[in-house]
């Protein structure tokens, strides 16, 4: 699910209290990013067992990733993986540690 507005980041947290999210947030430009882009959808069906996952071009929509770190209270990154469970961020990560079984063990 693309995230093109900061409205939908009160639904996602809204919407852990039922079912886990994440937050992938790509720098569409950065070979880092692309790299764990490639992991996370290699591994998306088993992802997609266990959780919604949400997808934020940071380029293209930066004023949201500024308001993600705000409510939830991370730092910025990028890539960036965020998880959370009823309304809480229960696993951040970055960069190279964006792996889909450093995620899936968090859940």
């Amino acid at each position: 699910k693309h995230i093109t507005d900061i409205e939908t980041i009160s639904k996602i947290i809204e919407n852990s209290t039922i079912k886990p999210q994440l937050i992938f947030k790509d720098s569409v430009t950065c070979g880092i990013s692309a790299y764990a882009k490639e992991r996370l959808v290699l591994g998306s069906k088993q992802l997609e067992e266990q959780l919604d996952i949400n997808y934020l071009d940071l380029l293209s929509y930066r004023n949201i990733s500024n308001h993600i770190a705000e409510v939830l209270g991370v730092i910025h990154q990028s890539p960036q993986v965020i998880v959370l469970i009823n309304k809480q961020v229960i696993y951040n990560v970055t960069h190279h540690n964006i792996q889909v079984e450093g995620i899936l063990n968090k859940l």
